[in-house]
């Protein structure tokens, strides 16, 4: 939590408008009385929230006698901070201060509910550390905010819009019999694992779910493991990506625990459902937690599992300051408070198999034979055999094994066609000399957002002008086409050529959760595939040599399981399923062929390994001003250099645009440009390290400069 401190940042009780010039340190000059103080433990030790990271310490203050009994360790409080009313956390009471003067009272205690656990604390404090962030910044992720009204329910004993309070943490319901491990009889080691979950173990695996629907499907195993833990009188977390995801492995908890047992907790239900599912949790009605990245941090007591659903799924990394992974969280969480881990997906990332390889967790996978029974057959356009039926397989969209397969399966049921791009043609090229068309006004890329053939006007993604009169500043010519087809072209496109069957589309702002079993073609994004009744009959991987030309270093594995997600919604091949994917045979689409997510993995971080590029190592990027990075740098490498730590630096280079996450340009980037430098962290040194650049950090922040940088530890789409 940082340094133990200080009341240093405090004004003087009496005068909290008399500062000196140094802000926060109290000016000289009498202390004024202040209020009667509570007889026992009269200090309360601080936490503001703010995001400075000079600030990122408890601060001292005084407890009046009037609010004794409300200021307990874990309350919301308001303080009074270089003449600003600020909100924080109490952390502590004790009994005598360090400061070395006299402190100011807490102006307020805002609710009577200890929202803020020591489990809690202490996890904040190393995601913090882990990220090179502020404890502040960590829970404004992990608390939600107050909702009064929830509250007064509570305390009124009024009852909540919810089912009743049923066992909680400490009195586990049972789990229903008739399902319980049925799921993971299939898999190697999925027998012991449940056995040692029920019986209180905490054992670590890493799963390769096989099927992503039905009654043997992912959420059931992700339900009967926690069930399991349930049974051993501990609770569980369960985070997912989004809330297709959550929906589903709600209702797969629902079928073997009690409803008032599991608390929601998702940002998108909205505030108060949120904050109420979290104090359910947090006094013990409910004991499982299950949401999407918040609820990595929900206090559930006695906590026994930890489970994080397809990890590699870049849902998982928060958005906002410090950019924390939920793998991360949930495996610090899972080391600090002793419960077992699950990380499952069909496909397996790199940073997990890390894990497996250097025996933190066992691998639980199927044998072959029961991988033969449960999965699609799958197809490549770009082998030698469908490259000799069909020679223009390799430049054709949809070759005709494809069509062939498309128009067998919808005699069955639905068929999944899964493209890389939204948007009807999301960018578009010159015509004559293949350039690619650029907006006149800011130089974005030019696409076509409707589905109006070719009377659409293109507009710039990037701006939104339109371009009527838009031409080529390399041949002159006025004459545009697609460089890429997106959904809605596609859907287009697939109803011509299959007239009678029903099209449905599941993109961007419209995706759907599920579909019927009846002969459909589906034609969706990469990550918006719905579940079909029963499965689909087969499915159209699309645009495979797109993704994987993506300017990144996971475009390979980025790919493969998305490739992995799609494909484990159809039907075995035994009842008739088939994946088609018009894609060059590359690893990457061997290990689909084989169905060997785990094979790949393996390659994939034995390269990493050699390169020494992540995860086999850590990595921080610092972006910002060009002098600003270079001094942030230099800090760095001086203070490493002093205690014997050498890193391998790339940078600064100049950024492309767009290229910054959270924000356009920096406060220098809009005057000159932005650079990015990049610092290699083994794993030995991370500890260090992190704490080198947080000081520095903290250190400039404290300056207050006008060309600030941004830090930023493990960011996948640096690389």
């Amino acid at each position: 939590m940082g340094s133990n401190s200080s009341a240093a940042g405090q004004p003087i009780a009496g005068e909290p408008q008399q500062l000196s010039l140094l802000q926060g340190f109290p000016a000289s000059g009498r202390t004024a009385p202040g209020p009667p103080l509570a007889a026992d433990l009269p200090v309360a030790r601080v936490l503001i929230e703010s995001s400075l990271p000079h600030l990122d310490r408890p601060f001292d203050y005084s407890v009046p006698a009037e609010l004794d009994d409300a200021a307990v360790p874990g309350v919301r409080v308001k303080v009074k901070f270089s003449g600003q009313e600020l909100s924080g956390y109490l952390l502590e009471r004790i009994a005598e201060s360090d400061a070395g003067h006299s402190l100011v009272p807490l102006y307020k205690v805002v609710s009577p509910v200890a929202v803020l656990t020591p489990g809690l604390q202490k996890l904040a404090s190393q995601v913090a550390a882990r990220y090179a962030g502020t404890v502040s910044d960590v829970l404004r992720v992990a608390i939600p905010p107050r909702v009064a009204k929830v509250e007064k329910e509570l305390a009124g004993g009024e009852p909540a819009p919810q089912p009743a309070p049923g066992a909680g943490a400490e009195s586990p319901p049972a789990a229903a019999p008739a399902a319980a491990g049925h799921a993971w009889e299939e898999y190697r080691n999925g027998s012991a694992f449940l056995r040692h979950l029920r019986s209180g173990g905490s054992p670590r695996a890493v799963v390769s779910a096989l099927q992503g629907f039905g009654p043997r499907g992912w959420p059931q195993l992700l339900a009967q493991a926690v069930a399991a833990v349930r049974h051993s009188g501990r609770g569980a977390v369960v985070v997912l990506p989004d809330y297709r995801d959550l929906d589903r492995v709600q209702a797969a908890l629902e079928e073997l625990l009690p409803v008032s047992d599991i608390a929601r907790l998702t940002a998108d239900d909205g505030q108060t459902p949120r904050y109420r599912s979290y104090l359910r949790v947090l006094n013990g009605t409910a004991g499982v937690a299950v949401g999407t990245r918040s609820a990595a941090y929900a206090p559930v007591r006695n906590l026994g599992l930890v489970v994080c659903w397809d990890d590699g799924d870049d849902l998982h990394i928060e958005q906002r300051s410090p950019y924390a992974h939920t793998r991360e969280v949930l495996l610090l969480r899972a080391e600090q408070e002793g419960a077992a881990c699950l990380l499952a997906g069909h496909s397996r990332s790199t940073e997990a198999q890390r894990l497996v390889e250097a025996g933190w967790a066992m691998p639980v996978e199927a044998e072959r034979p029961v991988v033969r029974r449960s999965v699609p057959r799958v197809l490549n356009t770009a082998d030698s055999f469908e490259q000799e039926r069909d020679p223009l397989a390799r430049i054709a969209r949809l070759p005709g094994a494809a069509w062939r397969t498309a128009k067998e399966g919808l005699e069955r049921g639905p068929v999944l066609v899964q493209v890389a791009r939204s948007g009807y043609a999301p960018s578009l090229l010159c015509d004559t000399c293949r350039e690619p068309a650029r907006c006149p006004s800011c130089q974005g890329p030019l696409a076509v957002a409707g589905a109006s053939g070719s009377s659409a006007v293109p507009q710039c993604r990037w701006c939104s002008t339109p371009a009527p009169a838009w031409r080529c500043s390399h041949c002159n010519s006025t004459r545009l086409r697609r460089g890429a087809t997106g959904v809605l072209r596609t859907a287009e496109e697939l109803g011509r050529a299959f007239p009678g069957k029903a099209v449905v589309t599941s993109s961007g702002d419209h995706v759907k959760a599920t579909v019927s079993a009846a002969g459909s073609l589906v034609v969706a994004t990469v990550g918006a595939e719905p579940v079909a009744d029963g499965g689909y009959a087969a499915a159209l991987l699309l645009d495979g040599d797109s993704l994987l030309r993506r300017e990144n270093l996971r475009a390979g594995e980025d790919a493969v399981r998305r490739w992995f997600n799609a494909a484990a919604l159809v039907r075995p091949a035994a009842e008739g399923g088939v994946v088609v994917i018009t894609a060059d045979d590359t690893a990457g689409v061997g290990a689909l062929l084989r169905w060997d997510a785990a094979g790949h993995a393996h390659r994939e971080l034995a390269l990493r390994t050699e390169l020494r590029l992540p995860p086999a190592v850590r990595v921080a990027s610092v972006t910002g001003g060009r002098t600003a990075v270079g001094h942030f740098t230099s800090s760095v490498t001086a203070l490493l250099a002093a205690e014997g730590v050498e890193l391998r630096v790339a940078g600064p280079a100049p950024l492309l645009p767009g290229q910054l996450p959270g924000a356009g340009k920096t406060a220098a980037g809009a005057a000159g440009e932005d650079v990015r430098t990049l610092l290699f962290i083994p794993y030995g040194q991370a500890g260090t390290v992190t704490r080198i650049l947080r000081s520095v950090k903290a250190a400039s922040a404290a300056k207050r400069t006008d060309d600030p940088v941004q830090l930023r530890l493990d960011g996948v789409d640096v690389l």
